[in-house]
């Protein structure tokens, strides 16, 4: 599949995909599978599922894909046709292209190991915000926010033993109680 030639010889380019609903994974796979390169960042979330707080893994821009092309060696066109893609994101008739700069730093900001991005719920939460613990031995107890203790825990307040206790907690097990 080569382009014919044109300006973006030899430059890799990013450009935003939008996937059918749900189908970010589908279409990654498939465009992957022709030659893409594919950036698909994604999220731990805490969710209640069942009754139960679990983390899951969403789509940190739900429906969208980078994809990058080698104007030397791809074509952009068969992209809207790869199954799971709905359309390629568009200012007028040009494919909207992402600069490099961008993308390179959404990449530096996901974890280096899973790749996913992480929710920071303490920035989200003020002191006396009522909060839930979804993870690790306090799991199910609701509680009350009470200030950040580093970079990654936080202080909550849970009632134990009928008394109010200060309870240092990773930040990643609170959230805002439901």
């Amino acid at each position: 599949m080569h382009a014919a030639a044109g300006p973006m010889d030899g430059l890799l380019r990013w450009f935003l995909v939008l996937s059918k609903p749900a189908g970010e994974r589908i279409a990654k796979i498939n465009l992957e599978r022709q030659g893409y390169r594919v950036y698909y960042p994604r999220l731990e979330h805490p969710a209640l599922l069942r009754g139960r707080w679990v983390e899951r893994i969403v789509a940190l821009f739900p429906r969208y894909l980078f994809v990058q092309v080698d104007g030397a060696h791809q074509s952009l066109a068969p992209v809207r046709s790869t199954l799971g893609v709905s359309n390629i994101v568009q200012f007028g008739t040009e494919a909207a292209a992402v600069p490099t700069c961008v993308v390179d730093d959404l990449i530096a900001r996901a974890d280096p190991v899973s790749g996913l991005y992480k929710l920071d719920s303490s920035r989200r939460l003020r002191a006396g915000a009522r909060v839930s613990v979804i993870a690790g031995s306090f799991l199910g107890i609701d509680g009350i926010f009470e200030r950040e203790a580093g970079e990654d825990r936080v202080v909550v307040l849970l009632s134990l033993l009928g008394r109010q206790v200060p309870v240092g907690i990773p930040s990643r097990f609170v959230v805002p109680a439901a």
